[in-house]
């Protein structure tokens, strides 16, 4: 059997899998099977995409063992999606890794983080999609154009990051590991923190 190395971006033009393959390569390095690589360009909001059929056809043929990922919302932006996979993983008895966020799926913490995550990223889909909308009427009433968000501009800290920042707080998991999983500063951490206990 092979362990399955899945990269994803979306079709927006100048994405590239290049961030992602240093830390999927050391990892692929380590494993004593062999690795198999799946890409896809392709918005993470379908499940249905080629490099992701390919891999599921693998899966379920009993050709890989493990899945490893560089961050969960490369496999998907849905929650339902993604957990749908994730519990289908679990039934075949199919490993899954997300080395940015560094849980398993085995243990009841690990599918409650994935839980989480999944519904951070398909929650953040819903509101980017929701302001796009609202900006681009808003440039039209205008007779403007628009752009996408500026190269560099970070994400910020929204409701529901702050719900998974508190649950993986709970669970133990230093403020360093929560700001790589969440995508935010440590200082953005520490104030949603101090925010809970204020509350």
């Amino acid at each position: 059997m092979a362990v399955g190395v899945y990269l994803r971006v979306s079709s927006t033009k100048g994405q590239e899998t290049r961030s992602q393959e240093p830390d999927l390569q050391t990892w692929a390095k380590a494993q004593p099977d062999e690795s198999v690589w799946y890409k896809d360009r392709f918005t993470g909001t379908t499940m249905t995409r080629p490099g992701l059929d390919r891999l599921l056809a693998d899966v379920r043929s009993g050709k890989i063992s493990k899945i490893c990922v560089w961050r969960l919302d490369r496999l998907g932006r849905t929650a339902k999606g993604l957990l749908t996979l994730l519990d289908e993983l679990q039934a075949l008895n199919v490993g899954f890794v997300s080395l940015r966020e560094g849980f398993d799926i085995t243990t009841p913490a690990g599918r409650l983080m994935a839980g989480v995550l999944a519904s951070v990223a398909s929650y953040e889909t819903e509101v980017r999609k929701e302001r796009q909308l609202a900006g681009i009427a808003k440039a039209k009433s205008e007779g403007k154009s628009w752009g996408g968000r500026k190269t560099g501009t970070r994400v910020k800290l929204t409701e529901e990051k702050e719900v998974a920042i508190r649950q993986l707080h709970q669970q133990g998991q230093s403020v360093a590991a929560i700001a790589r999983t969440v995508g935010l500063t440590r200082k953005t951490i520490y104030r949603a923190l101090d925010r809970e206990l204020i509350g």
